[in-house]
């Protein structure tokens, strides 16, 4: 049996890589295979055009779709979430964010080993807890409550280096020809788009580890 390891591009506001998440894990746990799958989060914003401060979710969302299909999105993955064990705060959510920095501050605990932890802490802030994780200083808190130097994580924020390499990780996603999230690459060949349920990752996860060694 091969090791597994898994790139998932996704974004920190968008609610079915929270689920794709909580699936695939769900999965890897049925397998035992969870604590030897190395996983990789990769950027992608869903709203790269938004200002870096962010703006009120309440306008972005009828904009985007309009106010009554907005509410019905709302309470549809409200719904869908509660099934799977996430409870959705979207009554309380006030902004939606510019996700860049929050990028930054995954790829920063990637160096550090702790990305799984950071983007965890980072899906509950933003849907569970209705935290605006577009603001430097709650990302910096979620650094320091997943292990990270709360000062480090800062300057890692600031740092226009690590914000090229966030972007040509994006460019990369386009150039696979990635238009949605959750989408995940399986040890470099296989590739899983969307939050697909557990059992069906199951299979899929049995079918490209029975395969040979390239």
């Amino acid at each position: 049996m091969s090791a597994l390891e898994i790139a998932v591009f996704s974004d920190v506001v968008c609610p079915w890589c929270l689920l794709g998440k909580r699936r695939l894990e769900a999965a890897l746990d049925q397998m035992g295979l969870r604590a030897s799958t190395a996983v990789r989060w990769l950027p992608y914003e869903l709203n790269p055009a938004m200002p870096p401060e962010g703006m009120p979710r309440a306008a972005y969302r009828e904009a985007k779709f309009g106010a009554e299909k907005a509410a019905e999105l709302d309470a549809r993955m409200t719904a869908t979430g509660a099934a799977e064990g996430v409870a959705f705060a979207f009554d309380r959510m006030t902004r939606t964010p510019s996700t860049r920095r929050a990028h930054k501050l995954i790829a920063h605990a990637s160096r550090n080993g702790r990305a799984d932890a950071v983007v965890e802490a980072l899906f509950r802030a933003y849907f569970e807890e209705a935290r605006d994780v577009g603001a430097t200083d709650v990302l910096a808190d979620i650094a320091g409550a997943a292990g990270l130097d709360r000062a480090e994580a800062l300057a890692a924020m600031a740092d226009g280096v690590l914000d090229a390499q966030v972007a040509d990780l994006e460019a990369e996603a386009a150039r696979l020809g990635i238009s949605g999230v959750p989408f995940f690459i399986v040890n470099g060949q296989w590739a899983v788009s969307g939050a697909q349920p557990a059992e069906q990752w199951v299979e899929a996860l049995r079918e490209i580890m029975a395969q040979p060694a390239a």
